[in-house]
């Protein structure tokens, strides 16, 4: 018996997508309600996102709308997908789904739909949860209000112990957390904070502003998605209370939001880097991939022009020593590389917050110092090979004199340039590693070329 638990125990349920499609086309509800719901909510989100719209219409039948909330708080779609998902329902089913959602899970629903089904669903809401719902709206997106909940435990700081544990009793049926407890005076101004283990061990006749900790780490709702998610890497929380500009606890950021959020600035943070506007879906069509990925290439294209027009100023040049330009690729190639290298650091540092105002000048003279090395030894490197495959020693000094410099140049400008791009307020993975490749191609040519020619004499 303790064998045969075990295994039961041992890793995922798998789900046996097959039995279920043919429990819903031969509609029989008991035995497609009994294999189903046995199952995670994240399992069952994505069985419901693989089907088809004919075997989705049978599941709303199958499934109330409650069941059916806890699929759509675990599931992620995009906007098209979550628009046309939501048309599938019956109105009066998905309005009913929603009322059962938390309250930051319905607005990430209603922030895909188009303010017109947008309108006719906060309509079917009761007054409350509409009002509730149009205020979250309201936010900026990507700031704490667009992502907060207001389903959350708050208690009064004259209250006694057993007073709040009362409050707690009858409001967690409806809060997503409840291991903090946030504490407001008569103004519902944030005052301090309590775990659910203090409440529990403390005295019931003891006073809440007595036992609380009035050191409370908050966001204030207009701050960036990216701060709050620095907040909880820094202090480990599962909550976090979002205040207005007057201190009044206005909802809390639960964690889980904020792994969504943190995946979902490293995918728009590797997009840039990658030079793309979004990360492609591997469900979109060329036409929309191609959308997303021309902006960048057109205007590296007119670098690379920029390029071109810089070999042609050497032409003379390479006409009288061709076997220059048999180098070029491995020149700009090398110095493309570490450019990449130094801006994956700097932007990852500063997405982190390891890189601030006191450790940026730290950090640039440590990549000068990264780009010297690595230029010596791959410059050194380069002249032994080209001194034993061509036999001739200048023009392998040559090559791997322009290869430490452009090494170095490189590093400085990747490590640079996205600190002054963040400096301006932009976002620093805009200065993308095509930009910095195509840059240092530019800086690579003029330092090999401009010492070809100056040394033509030798050559």
């Amino acid at each position: 018996m303790i064998e045969e638990k075990n295994e039961k125990l041992d890793g995922i349920l798998p789900i046996n997508e097959e039995l279920l499609r043919k429990l819903l086309i031969e509609e029989n509800i008991d035995e497609f309600r009994k294999h189903f719901l046995i199952h995670h909510a994240y399992e069952r989100a994505q069985f419901y996102e693989k089907v088809g719209p004919d075997i989705r219409r049978i599941m709303y039948n199958f499934l109330s709308p409650e069941e059916m909330a806890e699929i759509y708080e675990a599931i992620e779609l995009d906007e098209e997908e979550v628009e046309d998902f939501i048309k599938e329902m019956d109105p009066a089913y998905a309005a009913e789904m929603l009322s059962y959602m938390y309250t930051d899970d319905v607005v990430d629903v209603l922030n895909e739909l188009d303010e017109e089904h947008r309108d006719t669903f906060l309509e079917m809401m009761d007054e409350e949860t509409a009002e509730e719902i149009s205020e979250l709206l309201g936010y900026e997106e990507y700031t704490a209000g667009s992502i907060m909940t207001t389903e959350y435990v708050s208690i009064q700081e004259n209250s006694t112990v057993k007073s709040a544990m009362n409050v707690l009793r009858h409001e967690a049926p409806d809060a997503e957390t409840i291991y903090y407890v946030f504490v407001v005076d008569e103004m519902h101004r944030l005052t301090g904070v309590m775990s659910l283990r203090d409440l529990i061990v403390a005295d019931e006749d003891a006073l809440i502003r007595d036992i609380m900790s009035e050191r409370v780490v908050y966001a204030k709702v207009t701050d960036d998605q990216e701060k709050i998610a620095q907040i909880f890497k820094d202090y480990d929380f599962l909550a976090c209370p979002v205040v207005d500009e007057n201190g009044i606890l206005q909802g809390i950021i639960t964690v889980d939001d904020i792994i969504d959020v943190i995946d979902e600035e490293a995918s728009d943070d590797y997009s840039k880097l990658a030079g793309i506007s979004d990360v492609d879906d591997v469900g979109d069509n060329p036409f929309k991939a191609a959308k997303q990925r021309l902006p960048w290439l057109v205007m590296l294209l007119f670098l690379g022009m920029i390029t071109a027009s810089l070999m042609g100023q050497f032409e003379e040049t390479l006409e009288r020593v061709a076997l220059l330009a048999l180098f070029i690729p491995l020149i700009s190639g090398t110095s493309g590389n570490s450019g990449t290298q130094a801006l994956a650091v700097v932007v990852r540092g500063i997405a982190t917050g390891e890189i601030d105002e006191k450790s940026k000048f730290k950090m640039v003279f440590r990549e000068m110092g990264t780009g010297l090395i690595t230029g010596l030894v791959c410059g050194i490197v380069v002249v032994g090979i080209v001194y034993f495959w061509k036999s001739s020693l200048i023009v392998g000094l040559l090559v791997g004199t322009a290869i430490c410099c452009s090494i170095f140049v490189a590093t400085i400008a990747g490590s640079l340039i996205p600190l002054l791009i963040h400096k301006l307020g932009i976002d620093p993975a805009a200065a993308s590693g095509p930009f910095i490749t195509t840059l240092n191609d530019i800086t690579s040519i003029l330092i090999y070329l401009g010492l070809a020619t100056l040394l033509l004499g030798q050559l």
